[in-house]
């Protein structure tokens, strides 16, 4: 069931009143793909911009910070913590980021974990593009969820 929607079809923002806080975390993953010798200046930390990771980090903390201005229904939350994991991969070549965000309340944080990771990449994108406008981001998935009624998932491998 689309719990956006009411009985006459029409969006709505959900109603958590009556549900129970309880500790809720969400894990989200994803990658930007970029070509060896960009993020070979990621690496030697000699892109144009600066600290492509540092910024991109802190980027991704925002943007889950304020996922409620950015999805219409979505319900603004006191997130208590926000991680952005920022891993430089070779084999990509490109970089592999995480997030990790945790609250207690009436609803989950799904959206805020993926939230960051699309913040994150997206601001990767925009410190390099000077360098490789042919980069892309790929992959941006849940990987994990804990709490609140519908119980844990787990993405698969």
């Amino acid at each position: 069931m689309l719990t956006h929607f009411d009985a006459a079809g029409k969006a709505h923002m959900v109603d958590v009143s009556d549900k129970l806080p309880t500790t809720r975390v969400a894990v989200a993953e994803g990658c930007i793909v970029m070509a060896p010798e960009t993020l070979a200046l990621v690496l030697s930390g000699t892109a144009e911009k600066g600290d492509v990771l540092g910024i991109a980090r802190v980027a991704g903390i925002m943007a889950a910070k304020r996922t409620a201005d950015l999805i219409p229904l979505c319900h603004p939350l006191a997130l208590s913590k926000v991680s952005v994991e920022l891993t430089p991969d070779p084999a990509l070549p490109g970089v592999r980021i995480q997030a990790t965000v945790k609250t207690t309340g009436p609803t989950g944080v799904e959206m805020e974990a993926l939230t960051a990771v699309s913040g994150a990449a997206l601001t990767l994108y925009d410190m390099l593009k000077a360098a490789e406008k042919s980069m892309h981001i790929e992959g941006i998935r849940l990987l994990s969820k804990d709490g609140g009624k519908s119980g844990p998932y787990r993405a698969a491998p």
